[in-house]
């Protein structure tokens, strides 16, 4: 347990910490602001698969000006999916924020699109997906079959396609609300490799994330 002390003595540590914050906000506000200065690379024609056949990589912008694509880990002969992925991206049930900010946000996979389209509903997952099986587009942005998840983000002007930027691993953990909301808890995410205070719960790395069997007994069934 936290030691327990006074409230001043309580309020003058919390705002030792906010100070340490704030610095980490500002920072992040930078690090925006030289994102938002990065070059960009025109992309080829590709053609994805959606639930009513081919698709321009142009049109999955569905007429906004900018696209997140999430893509999702895949593995042909799996009856259940990467549990990192189904879980983060079960996270995203509500986007119309799109509509404000002229933006889409879908997730794109290896898998042939049907048998995407019945884990999609199998694990109740909201957002829109398209398939890149029959085209290079997941390997040419850092996804390839067999590789691992990944975030990139394009802007559109009329049909041709640009690519702004890219993340992976950790670098997704500042586009989920889980993570942010975990971390104000005393004990945090209670992995083993974060530094704790002796005697603190701790497990094994995402042994306490849910897994993909868990998520479609929660919310299977239900992305329509």
């Amino acid at each position: 347990m936290p030691r327990a002390v006074d409230e001043k003595t309580w309020r003058r540590e919390l705002e030792t910490l906010r100070a340490r914050e704030k610095a980490a906000t500002r920072e992040l506000d930078a690090i925006a602001a030289q994102r938002r200065r990065l070059p960009m690379v025109e992309m080829p024609p590709y053609t994805l698969t959606g639930p009513d056949g081919p698709v321009p990589l142009a049109e999955i912008f569905d007429g906004a000006a900018q696209l997140i694509t999430y893509h999702h880990m895949w593995f042909p002969d799996e009856e259940w999916q990467c549990p990192g992925c189904t879980w983060f991206s079960s996270q995203f049930t509500r986007l119309e924020f799109r509509a404000a900010y002229d933006a889409r946000f879908v997730v794109v996979t290896q898998g042939e699109i049907d048998a995407a389209l019945a884990y999609r509903e199998k694990v109740g997952n909201r957002m829109p997906w398209y398939s890149t099986a029959g085209s290079s587009f997941g390997a040419d942005v850092g996804a390839p079959p067999g590789g691992q998840f990944a975030i990139n983000v394009f802007l559109r002007d009329g049909d041709t396609v640009y690519r702004t930027w890219h993340t992976t691993d950790r670098g997704l953990e500042q586009l989920s609300h889980t993570f942010g909301l975990i971390d104000t808890l005393p004990y945090g995410r209670q992995e083993e490799w974060q530094d704790s205070p002796a005697g603190w719960p701790q497990s094994p790395a995402y042994s306490r994330w849910p897994d993909a069997q868990t998520l479609a007994a929660t919310y299977g069934g239900q992305s329509r």
